[in-house]
């Protein structure tokens, strides 16, 4: 069994080189490489290319770049600014508001300076108010010139009861502020009748003085330009008020 398989396998080997050198012919599909490029037809007709060249020709062109998404085109405005250096820009300065200079309205009486003191309390800027001397003689007073305090004033009034003098009032305020009124009278003729009388009663000291209606002006200083066309308007209603630069 053994020498059996022995000569067929030595048989087929020795069919096998047989092949390969050639000597039992040879067949078509049989054929390597070298002798299958010898035996084509039209072999000088053909042209070698590049493998890469002709993959890059038939490769579809190269789709453009996507534009970026608004949002993201405002986040990289958005770097691109927050990168940038900081200008500080300086903030514009408010000019000053312009302002009146200082004016005075008067002459008021009485009655009529409080109703132009109920016209401007809304403002902004508060006047200084002065008495204002007038020309004209209104009525003359007989007094005594302040002692000096409220006291002196009171035992100055006690020595005129001794005296017979029930007549007479000290004055809060005013110019005359602390003076001892004796009397006040239209006309100078009996203003000198009741100095005289008093003389004789033995009061000293006492004297007469001529006056004028109690007047007062309004100064108004620095008045924004806000304040100043409110008391254009106010002022307007007291036409008969003069207006002039504060003295």
């Amino acid at each position: 069994m053994l020498k059996l398989i022995f000569w067929s396998l030595l048989c087929i080997n020795g069919a096998l080189l047989a092949y390969q050198s050639g000597y039992l012919g040879k067949f078509k599909f049989a054929e390597r490489e070298p002798a299958r490029m010898q035996n084509q037809l039209g072999a000088a007709s053909l042209t070698l290319i590049d493998a890469a060249r002709a993959a890059a020709a038939v490769a579809p062109p190269p789709a453009p770049p996507a534009e970026p998404a608004p949002d993201a085109a405002a986040s990289a405005a958005e770097e691109a600014a927050g990168e940038a250096p900081l200008v500080l820009v300086a903030a514009p300065v408010e000019p000053p508001k312009p302002v009146l200079a200082c004016t005075e309205i008067g002459d008021f009486g009485l009655a009529e300076s409080r109703r132009f003191d109920e016209k401007i309390g809304a403002l902004g800027t508060k006047p200084t108010r002065r008495n204002v001397a007038v020309q004209e003689i209104t009525n003359h007073i007989v007094y005594i010139p302040s002692p000096g305090g409220k006291e002196a004033a009171e035992r100055k009034t006690a020595e005129l009861q001794e005296l017979g003098v029930t007549s007479y009032f000290i004055m809060p305020d005013g110019a005359l502020k602390g003076a001892i009124s004796l009397g006040v009278f239209k006309s100078e003729t009996a203003a000198e009748n009741l100095l005289a009388t008093l003389g004789k009663q033995g009061v000293k000291n006492a004297r007469v003085l001529a006056r004028g209606p109690n007047k007062v002006a309004y100064q108004f200083r620095r008045v924004e330009a806000a304040d100043a066309a409110k008391l254009e308007r106010i002022a307007a209603g007291f036409s008969a008020q003069k207006r002039r630069a504060c003295p």
